[in-house]
């Protein structure tokens, strides 16, 4: 970004750049008369006055973002979008139309469902299962322990090790979670959430690599390290402070990028937050004002704005909202493309690319009648498809009650190779494109997206807006009036607040491995035991020192792995050089 661009906001930067935004006139005004003549007689003589009085309504779903929409569309909702900046073609700049010229005629969406639960052998069986019935990448979950950064023997961890997610505390345990896999071969999404959790789980998984003689540059995944996920969405009694969080977000993506070039350094996660409690519209916006700042960081620290670009990837939520979902993924991408255009200048049209995983919403699954959540995943998943997504998660039915059974996981996959290979929506390149509705709704979304984002560069940006409160008071104030809507039965969700029934109460769910935390506790004790104690001393302090000196500590972490350190010993370390930050009230 240029200098004399810093104080304007990136509203201005990219409305400079485009001449007569919105403005051309892309329809014979002839044409448009007409239109609007016939439009004018149809509603005098065919539609009822209500519906003239309603003629914008606001759908209420979950995690909606009240956006209104028009009883019908016509040419004159898109009078002025040109073709040529508005839409393009596909593989084209400015993107709306998807990122490749052929779609998923050429590669179709990377097919991942979560998994984790247990021991490294119980997930490890699991992977193994959906590889053998077509699942086309790892996508990897650990427990609320392991994701706290707490050691199975920490008695924090007491009842809950191996719950939601795979317990990992060392290199040994990724060697077992990963026993007879590939890792050469496959892609994983490895969900670290938190960049403090990236920097210590993740160079566990690069010594696993180095132990097999894997050279990291043939190494392909992803992993979240996203400070929103560590500094919002997280429930936890300790948070390092946000600037120091940031530190070691871009910290990892340095060294990942210079190590481990296949990889994805961070999936900027918007659906943690969206499922957290925010529309669709602010968790893109959010996401987006984050990726500048890591920009801003980067270039800062002396890169060249496309080698940190052309890896940066999105994680979305993907609700029930069908239409706003499907243009707001559009929208996002051609968004993302002008803020790289016009605001950062970058080189490599790659760079501009809005990459993207999706998963379909979490918190529109319920416990009543779970069945129906097959058909609400299946939706959510079919959106996610005609948004253009590159990568795609269909949550399970059962995922409200527990970890999928692997009944539902099964049947979780087999809807997203339903949707390729029987639906036939896979073989035209986005087959809603040119939609008078859908047009205009991507223009509302992205025209949305951006007031957000000038409301987030108001607070002083991304990091700010988090350190002083205002993203946790947006998020608070949304959320409870969507709550206040469910109650009340405004927003309707069938077998839950709309024609319930007892029916599915009584649903059997998951089991989990009842020996699992013992097996992990005595792995644990084991690997103490047989560890070189020196070393681990050794290799901590040289972290900690990392940490007060300003140095990029990946670099030691990825020693302290070697050297046989724990998650939690790692955690400790942070805590005790940047020191504990206290969210602020909300109230």
């Amino acid at each position: 970004m240029l200098d004399n661009e810093q104080k304007k906001t990136t509203a201005e930067i990219i409305k400079e750049n485009i001449k007569d935004f919105g403005q051309k006139q892309v329809y014979d005004p002839t044409y448009l008369k007409r239109a609007r003549e016939r439009i004018d007689r149809w509603k005098e003589n065919c539609v009822k006055p209500s519906d003239i009085k309603n003629w914008k309504t606001v759908p209420l779903t979950v995690l909606g973002s009240e956006t209104a929409r028009e009883m019908i569309y016509s040419p004159l909702n898109i009078a002025n979008s040109d073709y040529e900046e508005q839409l393009g073609n596909p593989g084209e700049a400015p993107f709306t139309r998807g990122i490749h010229s052929n779609m998923y005629r050429g590669r179709t969406f990377t097919q991942r469902q979560l998994v984790g639960f247990g021991g490294p052998e119980d997930t490890n069986s699991r992977i193994k299962y959906l590889l053998e019935h077509g699942a086309t990448g790892i996508n990897l979950l650990f427990d609320m322990p392991t994701i706290q950064m707490y050691d199975c023997d920490d008695p924090i961890a007491t009842g809950s090790v191996g719950s939601c997610g795979v317990s990992v505390n060392h290199v040994k345990d990724w060697d077992m979670l990963y026993d007879g896999i590939d890792i050469a071969g496959e892609t994983s999404s490895i969900v670290t959430h938190y960049p403090s959790n990236t920097a210590c789980l993740f160079p566990m998984y690069l010594v696993m690599a180095e132990q097999r003689d894997v050279p990291w540059d043939q190494l392909k995944g992803s992993v979240q390290n996203d400070m929103t996920l560590e500094e919002l969405v997280r429930n936890s009694s300790e948070y390092i402070p946000p600037k120091d969080c940031f530190r070691i977000e871009c910290d990892n993506i340095e060294f990942i990028r210079r190590n481990v070039p296949k990889w994805n350094f961070i999936t900027i996660n918007g659906y943690n937050f969206r499922e957290f409690g925010t529309s669709g519209v602010t968790e893109m916006a959010v996401a987006a004002a984050h990726g500048m700042a890591i920009l801003d960081e980067m270039i800062h620290r002396g890169y060249e704005v496309d080698w940190v670009a052309e890896r940066l990837a999105f994680f979305w939520s993907g609700g029930m909202d069908f239409f706003e979902e499907i243009c707001r993924l559009r929208a996002m991408r051609r968004l993302w493309y002008r803020i790289l255009k016009f605001k950062y200048k970058v080189k490599n049209e790659r760079s501009t690319w809005m990459r993207c995983h999706l998963q379909t919403s979490g918190i529109s699954l319920v416990r009543e009648e779970p069945y129906n959540n097959i058909i609400r995943s299946a939706y959510e998943a079919l959106a996610a498809v005609l948004g253009g997504v590159q990568s795609l998660h269909v949550d399970s039915y059962d995922e409200a009650i527990s970890v999928p059974s692997e009944e539902a996981s099964l049947l979780s996959l087999r809807t997203q190779q339903i949707i390729e290979h029987e639906t036939g929506i896979t073989s035209v390149v986005d087959p809603l494109g040119g939609s008078y509705y859908v047009e205009a709704l991507t223009n509302e979304m992205e025209k949305r997206i951006l007031d957000e984002i000038t409301e987030i560069e108001a607070q002083g940006g991304y990091v700010e807006a988090i350190a002083n409160g205002y993203l946790s008071k947006k998020i608070f104030n949304y959320m409870y009036k969507e709550q206040t809507r469910i109650e009340k039965g405004e927003i309707k969700i069938v077998g839950h607040n709309y024609q319930r029934s007892s029916e599915g109460d009584d649903f059997e769910s998951f089991r989990y491995p009842e020996e699992c935390e013992e097996r992990q506790l005595k792995r644990l004790h084991e690997h103490r035991q047989n560890r070189d104690s020196a070393k681990v001393e050794m290799a901590l302090n040289e972290l900690e020192a990392a940490c007060k000196d300003g140095k990029n500590i990946m670099e030691y972490t990825v020693n302290c792995a070697r050297a046989g350190c724990t998650v939690g010993e790692q955690w400790k370390i942070f805590k005790k050089v940047f020191g504990l930050w206290k969210k602020p009230s909300v109230f």
